[in-house]
């Protein structure tokens, strides 16, 4: 039988740390753009990687209330008691929650400290200067950024910033165009599709679907491409050929598992990035190639919370290969689901996923191991 010269065939699997080592070097950052902190709290930014930090204006700019109340001098009602109750002074005045307080007064009284007889107040309990009131620059100063340059903008930074009353920031966004080198349309290709869309957009890209591997890859509008399938040796698999047509292919075969025939490669100063079209794999490319990538095209770090936990039985794994394995974590244990293919159910039941680094063998029953959360 002869043996069709024109397949796809992978010579060796590069170690991951030389992957991101090349990537590293040779991705540069996206030019920044000043973006509005529009409607719904600045929704179009949420996830992006600041490229300024985020100076506010002096907020409050004067001394405001904390609560509703009196505002007072509190030299003035140093002695209140319920037995010694102190008239209020003309300074005194009623202020409400984020009301600027009258000059002369520092603190502010509850109402339930306060007597009203007629027209008259006074005040039955002391209260200690600044008591109640936000000084000036309380909830953001001039010298202190809200964020820095670097740092992912989450909801709770937008909600902030809304607050203090900053209209834009400076980010970077990658564009990136996610193609299908598969020409067929399955229930997985699909899935895998929608999921890397999603983890790049939740990193701070704007992605864009092309037709096809080849348009993605010929076209000048994005800072990186993802293609999806035809990296192994199947009669119809031929992405790897068309990266080298068109660019220049760095590594095919990568000593990670799964993802073993992912590839990645340059068009231009481009960054391409070939995943199987298995979604087990095309995951375990994206967290262990894709999202750096992304990273250091928003001028970021990957940005990982851990949980700690006991191994609740030993992983083993094969020397010069970087793994992914699913865990379900239940009673303060970490349990293994799986190894080499994730099936949908391993991966459904899942509740994050481990790595076993290329120089390990695996981990004991016990060993402390880092749960990471899937995207």
């Amino acid at each position: 039988m002869t043996v069709d010269s024109t397949i796809q065939r992978i010579a060796r699997l590069t170690p991951l740390d030389v992957i991101l080592a090349s990537l590293q070097s040779r991705v540069a950052a996206v030019m920044p753009r000043r973006t509005p902190l529009s409607q719904g709290l600045g929704a179009q930014v949420l996830g992006a990687v600041l490229a300024a930090d985020v100076q506010p204006p002096q907020c409050p700019p004067c001394p405001i209330a904390l609560r509703d109340g009196f505002a007072v001098a509190a030299a003035a009602i140093a002695d209140a008691s319920p037995y010694t109750p102190v008239p209020l002074g003309l300074t005194a005045c009623r202020v409400d929650v984020g009301g600027a307080l009258p000059s002369g007064t520092d603190a502010v009284v509850a109402l339930d400290a306060i007597t009203l007889r007629g027209d008259r107040a006074e005040a039955v309990a002391p209260v200690a200067p600044g008591e109640g009131v936000l000084a000036p620059g309380g909830d953001a100063a001039l010298a202190t950024a809200l964020r820095r340059a670097g740092e992912r903008l989450r909801a709770l930074d937008l909600a902030a910033m809304a607050a203090a009353g900053i209209a834009e920031v400076t980010i970077r966004v990658p564009r990136l165009a996610l193609a299908r080198a598969a020409a067929a349309k399955t229930p997985v290709l699909n899935a895998v599709q929608v999921t890397l869309s999603r983890c790049a957009e939740k990193a701070g890209c704007t992605v864009r679907e092309s037709n096809s591997l080849a348009e993605a890859l010929s076209e000048g509008q994005s800072d990186a491409v993802i293609g999806i399938g035809g990296t192994g040796s199947g009669r119809h698999d031929d992405a790897v050929q068309e990266l080298a047509r068109r660019g220049r292919v760095e590594a095919h075969g990568i000593a990670i598992s799964p993802g073993e025939t992912a590839a990645v490669g340059f068009v231009g100063n481009r960054p391409v990035l070939l995943v199987p079209g298995r979604l087990d794999a095309a995951l375990v490319v994206w967290l262990l190639i894709g999202r750096h990538v992304v990273a250091k095209l928003a001028g970021g770090v990957v940005e990982d919370s851990p949980m700690i936990l006991p191994l609740l039985r030993k992983v083993t794994s094969t020397i010069g290969m970087t793994e992914i394995i699913p865990v379900s974590c239940s009673d303060g244990m970490a349990e293994p689901l799986g190894s080499g293919y994730l099936s949908l159910t391993a991966l459904s039941r899942s509740d994050g996923w481990i790595l076993i680094p290329a120089e390990s063998e695996g981990f004991a029953a016990g060993s402390e191991v880092a749960v990471h959360q899937w995207p």
